[in-house]
């Protein structure tokens, strides 16, 4: 059995997105090493109660053991972990988070998700797959997302009932995240996906759906007293169903209050 069959062993909650095998392979290895490190200080821990128990020292040794052996592992263990940070984690967040490498084209769903206590809020951008002008300065009690009436970029973008938000399967999504008020995350376990929404500072990351279904949102950040309150859904459709869901949301309308 080679390591990666073995580092899947560790049971993991359903995945449903492209990029999530090689999340919860990194996972697995940080508990592996976890376990390893539990073993061998639990190990020395009990060969220091053997070897300085009353029986053997009646005086104190205030020396201690006197090995460098310790100091050693010390050293493997912060090489070990400055290899998974440099090899797999960093790389795979810039993969996932920098701009330079987010997915373009015709084949992307582009979102614009808005957190707010203690909700989430979508849009999606119309046939013309520009969106409206968005800016803070426009924020004022009927239009509390600051979304421009006069662009006509926004006049096609659709807005689902807050809470909601349809993904076709097997494409890639871009979401593009901030916040009203206080630091919320974006975060479905099913797609291991985790982003901040951090008022005033857009960000952005990307998952591609693999499985048709429907994924709870949770806030990660603790964003006051309704925190655990703040939950939304990702149904993820096949092409058909979300091109039917996405031409009845456009029926509606732009929403730019919510109210």
């Amino acid at each position: 059995m080679n390591l990666l069959l073995f580092a899947n062993l560790v049971p993991m909650p359903p995945l449903a997105s492209q990029h999530g095998q090689d999340v919860d392979r990194l996972i697995n290895y940080l508990h592996w090493l976890m376990l390893v490190l539990f073993i061998g200080w639990g190990a020395y821990f009990i060969y220091v109660l053997f070897r300085f128990r009353q029986t053997k020292t009646p005086k104190a040794n205030h020396l201690g053991a006197q090995t460098n052996a310790p100091k050693y592992l010390e050293l493997v263990v912060a090489g070990i972990e400055t290899l998974i940070l440099l090899a797999f984690a960093l790389p795979m967040w810039a993969k996932l988070t920098d701009p330079k490498n987010l997915p373009v084209g015709q084949e992307v769903t582009q979102v614009r998700v808005t957190a707010e206590q203690f909700q989430w809020n979508f849009r999606y951008p119309g046939p013309d797959g520009v969106f409206g002008r968005q800016d803070i300065s426009l924020v004022s009690p009927s239009n509390p997302l600051g979304y421009d009436d006069k662009d006509p970029a926004g006049k096609d973008d659709v807005t689902p009932p807050m809470g909601e938000m349809h993904v076709p399967v097997g494409k890639p999504v871009v979401i593009r995240l901030t916040s009203k008020d206080v630091i919320h995350s974006f975060k479905v376990v099913a797609f291991r996906t985790t982003q901040d929404a951090i008022p005033g500072v857009p960000t952005t990351t990307q998952f591609t759906p693999t499985r048709v279904g429907r994924y709870m949102i949770t806030c990660a950040q603790l964003c006051g007293n309704g925190h655990a309150k703040m939950a939304g859904y990702v149904v993820v459709d096949t092409e058909e169903d979300y091109k039917k869901w996405l031409a009845e949301r456009s029926k509606t309308g732009v929403a730019t209050s919510f109210e």
